[in-house]
């Protein structure tokens, strides 16, 4: 891999993004807004980000002679989410800056891979062991008294490719779940609450970092996130602290999303990585003097990073696609609320699970936003307020 460039890339500029979802589309607002043209490369024709992109190329990513020609066309490649071909990345590295590189995203598409990267670099993380057949399953889970949970090795995301375990009965339909791939079985953490801290980081190793988040997720996909989160100065230092060692040691050049536990006895342990935008930072471009999309823009660009503050505490809440099993959504009911900040993503077809979009609640107290996020939750029919 050549050596990195200290040269920024200016506005004007045409900046390259592997994939085609609403993490795109914001960071695509955000690099448009100041100036860049963006092209995107997607499986899906009309995709939420090549709705605000300048060019949408659709192909896939494992197809080289696609990935080569769309890289030779822009000045500096990014992605929107893991599940793109780490090889395709690694191999136009040495024609166009790929940030964060091939290693970041080969390291932390695959659970193993990533508890590994966790455990050598001394982090904290859950215990873990990984799994290659049904016994090595049966084996382990007792160890782990079954208070375990089994995930599939990669492609894994919104609680897909996992099942959690509390006896052995259960390890027939948890290894039948995963199709019998690679898996990890790590043992339940008993937690307080989930958390996480979003860090960018440029370049030359400069680094912000946003408000330490606490998530709240329903059948495994997240629901509401509350920020700053409720938690004491001492926890919040630790993740923090955790978060920077990470992005650190990686060697990232972006943003990097730190999803954590909070155990009851005060222990912070990392649960997963996420090297780009992330659903609990969604907040961040209504409530910081900085969204995390432009972090990720500055970041990749070789740009000075923005100002992470936290203007007002406030509450982010996912919208899927159940809620028009109702109907057409009120939004114009919720719109009533002055603190009330509405982004949907354009996708055409609603489907139970599906992100549509999300709204942020704004208030003098986290607790004021949360009461305005429960009641726009309710006009809306959201789960558990239908």
């Amino acid at each position: 891999m050549p050596p990195m460039s200290s040269q920024p890339i200016l506005p004007g500029s045409t900046l390259g993004v592997f994939g085609g979802g609403q993490l795109g589309r914001m960071f695509t607002i955000a690099a448009r807004r100041m100036g860049y043209r963006v092209h995107v490369l997607t499986p899906e024709q009309d995709s939420p980000t090549g709705q605000t992109a300048d060019k949408e190329i659709v192909a896939d990513y494992a197809d080289i002679n696609e990935v080569e020609q769309f890289a030779r066309g822009v000045e500096v490649v990014t992605f929107e989410f893991e599940n793109v071909s780490s090889a395709s990345l690694e191999k136009i590295e040495n024609h166009v800056p790929v940030r964060p590189s091939s290693f970041v995203l080969r390291t932390t598409q695959h659970r193993l891979r990533e508890k590994d990267f966790l455990k050598i670099n001394h982090f904290p993380t859950t215990c873990y062991h990984e799994i290659n057949s049904k016994e090595e399953l049966q084996k382990f889970a007792q160890e782990f008294s079954y208070r375990c949970v089994l995930k599939t090795a990669s492609f894994g995301y919104d609680g897909k490719g996992q099942t959690r375990i509390k006896s052995e009965n259960e390890l027939d339909m948890a290894w039948s779940n995963i199709g019998g791939m690679q898996g990890i079985l790590e043992e339940w953490v008993e937690f307080d609450r989930e958390i996480s801290v979003i860090v960018a980081r440029g370049v030359h190793g400069d680094t912000e970092v946003f408000p330490v988040v606490e998530n709240e997720h329903y059948n495994h996909i997240l629901d509401t996130s509350i920020v700053p989160a409720r938690i004491s100065s001492e926890i919040s230092r630790k993740a923090r602290q955790i978060a920077l060692g990470i992005a650190s040691e990686i060697g990232l050049v972006g943003v990097l999303a730190v999803e954590m536990f909070v155990t009851r006895s005060g222990e912070v342990l990392v649960n997963e990585l996420a090297p780009r935008p992330h659903n609990s930072g969604h907040f961040s471009f209504d409530a910081c003097v900085t969204s995390q999309f432009e972090q990720q823009l500055r970041a990749v660009c070789g740009l000075p990073l923005g100002s992470s503050k936290l203007l007002r505490p406030c509450v982010m809440v996912n919208i899927l696609g159940d809620i028009w099993k109702h109907g057409q959504p009120a939004f114009d009911e919720i719109l009533k609320d002055e603190d009330l900040k509405l982004h949907l993503y354009g996708k055409s077809e609603p489907r139970v699970g599906r992100k549509m979009g999300h709204f942020v609640c704004f208030g003098d107290t986290v607790e004021i936003a949360l009461q305005k996020a429960q009641q726009a939750k309710r006009i809306l029919r959201i789960h558990p307020f239908e």
